[in-house]
């Protein structure tokens, strides 16, 4: 069946059934679980002892979890289609929420954090996909919004809405975790009534790991798309894992509420700088955002020199625009070019990439802050990314991929 006639075929078995929008809430709710702990781990810190390394490697298993998951089975869906690998991404959330409800020490909290990197795995290329794949016509602008600002806005709210919940209530460790179970629930309601968007899915086929596989049509897209992500990741994974503990031991503040505020705010910057791809032009988001990152990571240096709350959060929105312009306008390249019967692969194979930047470097962060303290190391993280975010605009800016009217390549 051909592409127009298999979209046609999905408008059709959806009648009444919710659309894209229903779809993004439902990746907003899983990855908004991933975030939840990024808070709580000084309170972790005090209940169970652990250093600052272990504290960024608690995090990493996370992203771990999340690229092996792409790697072995990030075009899953493309086989089976993407409502049960949904419905799985969301049980795997709520084991991983029952981790932390039960945490007794730290193999409990590898156990979280690694559920629900499979959790995120899964969702990355599944509900990208069917978010795109349920809008209608005229809706692919909207839809490829809503993907990415559903990724971005769930991360960001995780760490808000644990941050309020951890400070002026009386359970901080175990209430954000209960409300994030309620939300499961509401998501798996959600997905049931999704309409399936891939023709003929087959009933669980054994798995068929792909690796980084990019179909020969989209690599010259993808080269400069995913060299963006990763240092846009590289910055969300600082302010994730080491934000927090920055803000706690230098400069003072201990109010966990303004801590997951200060995360979010990287979030809300980088759905604004989503929302204002389309107005720039696909093509120009991508070395405009690696150049706004840049300023913004700029301003993180500044603050860990200067030990300046302000300029961190000057650094957060400015770097998180920066991300989300080139984010968005990486993933609506990278979607476009890949053909529709493998672009759950291809959009897997573009967040592998992406989790290596949140991951990697981060740990890497960890590592020095043992011998060199959080701010050098802090400042050599912030040297690496910028001099990476400089090669991919001038990449992207020196040969820039074709796009038709759509944004499409």
């Amino acid at each position: 069946m051909g592409v127009i006639a298999r979209e046609d075929a999905v408008r059709t078995r959806r009648g009444w059934r919710p659309g894209y929008p229903a779809a993004a809430v439902v990746f907003a709710i899983g990855m908004a679980g991933t975030t939840l702990p990024t808070p709580l781990y000084g309170r972790y810190q005090e209940q169970i002892g652990f250093s600052e390394l272990m504290v960024t490697v608690v995090f990493a298993v996370y992203a771990v979890a999340v690229i092996t998951v792409l790697l072995v089975a990030g075009n899953y869906s493309d086989e089976v289609g993407r409502r049960p690998v949904l419905l799985l991404a969301m049980a795997l959330s709520a084991a991983s929420a029952g981790c932390f409800l039960l945490e007794s020490g730290l193999a409990l909290l590898f156990a979280g954090r690694l559920l629900s990197g499979c959790a995120a795995g899964l969702l990355s290329g599944a509900a990208t996909a069917a978010v795109i794949e349920l809008a209608g016509p005229g809706q692919e602008a909207r839809a490829g919004f809503a993907a990415t600002a559903a990724n971005m806005g769930g991360l960001g709210c995780g760490p808000l809405l644990s941050g309020l919940l951890a400070q002026y209530t009386p359970w901080p460790l175990t209430l954000p975790f209960l409300v994030h179970l309620g939300l499961v629930a509401v998501g798996c309601a959600i997905t049931w009534f999704l309409p399936e968007t891939v023709d003929e899915p087959k009933r669980w086929p054994p798995l068929k790991p792909q690796g980084v596989a990019v179909p020969p049509e989209v690599r010259s897209v993808f080269t400069p798309a995913s060299l963006a992500a990763f240092a846009g990741f590289a910055l969300l994974g600082l302010f994730t894992a080491v934000a927090p503990s920055f803000a706690a031991q230098t400069l003072g503040v201990h109010n966990l509420a303004v801590s997951g505020a200060v995360v979010f705010s990287v979030f809300l910057a980088s759905t604004v700088g989503q929302s204002l791809t389309q107005r720039i032009g696909v093509r120009l988001a991508l070395p405009l955002g690696c150049g706004i990152l840049i300023v913004g990571l700029l301003f993180v240096a500044s603050s860990l020199i200067a030990e300046s709350m302000p300029l961190l959060v000057l650094g957060a929105v400015c770097g998180g625009a920066g991300q989300g312009l080139a984010f968005r306008s990486a993933l609506t390249l990278v979607s476009g070019a890949a053909p529709a019967h493998r672009r759950g692969g291809t959009i897997s194979a573009f967040f592998v990439v992406a989790y290596a930047g949140i991951s990697v470097p981060v740990v890497g962060v960890g590592a020095m802050a043992t011998w060199l303290g959080l701010r050098r190391a802090g400042l050599i993280f912030t040297g690496c990314v910028i001099l990476l975010a400089a090669g991919a605009g001038a990449y992207a800016a020196r040969r820039p991929p074709p796009v038709d009217a759509t944004g499409r390549p």
